[in-house]
């Protein structure tokens, strides 16, 4: 079952590049802000944290559509 969700978000992500481009660079974002704490500010694992949480929303709501 975990496959068939695999495959359906790679078939969406090769149909809207930019999509995929947005959700992995909000990604990086995350991982980013947690690699460089000291420049993030005062909460920089809730900034990473959070953009992190947004790319894997992404990489759900992409497995979840049908076409």
């Amino acid at each position: 079952m975990f496959n068939h969700y695999c495959k359906r978000t790679e078939k969406y992500f090769s149909r809207y590049p930019y999509v995929n481009a947005a959700v992995h660079v909000i990604g990086g974002v995350g991982i980013g802000f947690l690699l460089t704490y000291p420049m993030a500010g005062s909460h920089p694992v809730r900034w990473g944290v959070a953009f992190l949480v947004l790319s894997v929303l992404g990489h759900l709501w992409a497995s979840m559509q049908k076409k």
